[in-house]
């Protein structure tokens, strides 16, 4: 079982206390998690079959053929027209669909009617379709999905690269620093959406490039604000006194330094996870992010800005983007609230 100090519980009593952070913070998870499991809220797959006596799971298994299903075709089921078979059959097959009975790249035309089509609780489009048919509450989340992986990798790339350099950089100082100081200079002077440019014209920007791409400029950031607060703690008495105790300078840095600066680190992490978010999100809606056909809050913005008639496109993607920000920034006020040396701190 995990045990907290005193004084990390009294951090967490504060957060819970601050409401606005904490149901932002209870949101965003639950956000998260059904995202994580989109497939089974959103998917054209069926939860549950029931055929013949035999049950089946083909969410989360291998594709299924329709002949398996007695449908006559040797592709994958299309378990809306299964379900509707055993409706109108009586019997006691069923099929178990999904609240969303759509996935995230599926077409989903009518005759004689063009997409966009409007938000619609009979066919389940609940936030209606995209200008190709493909169901928008589908690729709201799994985008969100993507987004918010990608913008926690990112966060490890970077603050594994800019805090190990920032507390390098406070900790030993001289050449060392004056030397990582110029380049990341030189470095934080590359123009980013350039370099993205260049890649994107010569080969498809995937998931890991793009994270990379983003990982070699985002370390800049934090590395400052650890070097600033290395060389502000290595001042300190208990760092003297661990020094003249012989301690080495690993076990210094990453025993002492790095867990009396953790609430700096984790003030920002919040804001550099909104930061991931808007970044892949503008990149998309410029194309220069993902490539389709890609779940991606970019893409949407950039078909809801071609396709005003379509509002309900543009408000779907706004209004979850504000949301997510909003929740991230919330949780971010709170944890710098809760986490504010000032208040666990006795001066004596």
């Amino acid at each position: 079982m995990m045990h907290f100090n005193p004084a990390t519980i009294k951090k967490i009593q504060r957060f819970r206390s601050i409401k606005r952070s904490f149901w932002s913070f209870v949101l965003l998870l639950t956000m998260i998690i059904v995202s994580l499991f989109a497939e089974a809220f959103i998917n054209s797959r069926a939860l549950l079959v029931y055929y013949n006596g035999r049950l089946y799971f083909p969410t989360y298994t291998k594709m299924i053929k329709g002949s398996e299903f007695g449908l006559g075709y040797e592709y994958e089921t299309r378990y809306r027209d299964l379900k509707e078979k055993f409706q109108n059959q009586g019997g006691p097959d069923f099929a178990i669909l999904p609240p969303v009975p759509y996935n995230p790249y599926e077409n989903d035309l009518k005759i004689n009617a063009y997409p966009p089509f409007a938000p619609s609780f009979r066919e389940r489009h609940f936030l209606g379709t995209d200008n190709v048919g493909r169901d928008i509450l589908a690729r709201l989340v799994y985008g969100f999905r993507t987004a918010i992986v990608f913008s926690l990798v990112l966060l490890v790339f970077n603050y594994t690269m800019g805090i190990s350099l920032g507390c390098a950089m406070g900790y030993f100082g001289g050449k060392f620093d004056l030397i990582f100081q110029r380049v990341i200079e030189i470095w934080s002077n590359i123009p980013f959406l350039y370099v993205i440019m260049i890649i994107a014209s010569i080969l498809i920007p995937s998931f890991m490039i793009l994270l990379l791409i983003m990982a070699f400029f985002g370390w800049i950031g934090i590395t400052w604000v650890m070097r600033t607060m290395t060389y502000k703690e290595k001042q300190k008495e208990y760092i003297l006194a661990v020094r003249s105790m012989g301690a080495t300078h690993a076990r210094i840095i990453f025993r002492h330094i790095i867990p009396n600066t953790l609430s700096v680190i984790v003030t920002y992490a919040p804001f550099a996870v909104s930061g991931g978010i808007v970044a892949l999100t503008s990149l998309d809606y410029l194309g220069f992010g993902l490539p389709a056909p890609t779940p991606s809050w970019g893409e949407l913005l950039s078909q809801g800005w071609q396709n005003m008639e379509a509002w309900w496109i543009a408000a779907s993607v706004t209004a979850a983007l504000v949301l997510t920000l909003m929740c991230v920034t919330f949780i971010g006020e709170g944890i710098r609230e809760a986490f504010d040396p000032r208040r666990h701190t006795t001066y004596e």
